[in-house]
């Protein structure tokens, strides 16, 4: 049976993913067994990347639409790994990382919107975007905390489910 350190070595940044999903979902309402086990799920999200080229993970300028579609793929090869956890924490790492690049709106990777894809997955995509902004990355220098929040906060109802926002904008208060 495989274990969550089985799988991959966690990056600094997929802790923090990882403890911020577990504060946001409990701001949420959700109980802890709950929010441990989408805290868990959150390590995981990216490590479909593993089959991503370093050029295109590491590459200091915009994605070309041949590169995007790989990169897309991500989401569906770390599902695919992650399918040989087991108990509850299988279902719940498949969908975080199947999802975790979804928009409320229905304009991101898969174009599923709102309710289409569970509420645990929109959790993580929040904190994964968080995250995302605020630490650097090749192609962009990171953003302050309080840039970051006001995207998110601007993003209600498009990026974000509106509740997810009010939760994560309480943690931050």
């Amino acid at each position: 049976m495989a274990k969550i350190n089985d799988i991959a070595p966690f990056s600094d940044e997929d802790k923090l993913v990882a403890g911020l999903a577990e504060a946001l979902a409990l701001a949420c309402g959700l109980n802890s067994d709950t929010a441990k086990l989408i805290s868990d799920a959150a390590a995981l999200h990216d490590v479909g990347k593993i089959r991503v080229s370093k050029h295109i993970i590491f590459k200091p300028g915009r994605l070309s639409p041949d590169e995007f579609d790989v990169m897309k793929m991500h989401t569906v090869w770390g599902a695919k790994i992650l399918s040989d956890l087991h108990g509850e924490l299988r279902i719940i790492a498949m969908n975080v990382s199947a999802f975790h690049h979804e928009k409320w709106d229905g304009t991101g990777y898969w174009g599923f919107r709102g309710d289409e894809f569970p509420y645990y997955c929109q959790i993580v995509s929040a904190c994964d975007i968080y995250y995302a902004l605020t630490m650097p990355r090749p192609y962009k220098e990171p953003w302050s905390q309080i840039e970051a929040l006001d995207y998110i906060k601007n993003e209600s109802d498009r990026t974000f489910c509106p509740n997810i926002v009010k939760a994560f904008q309480s943690l931050f208060a």
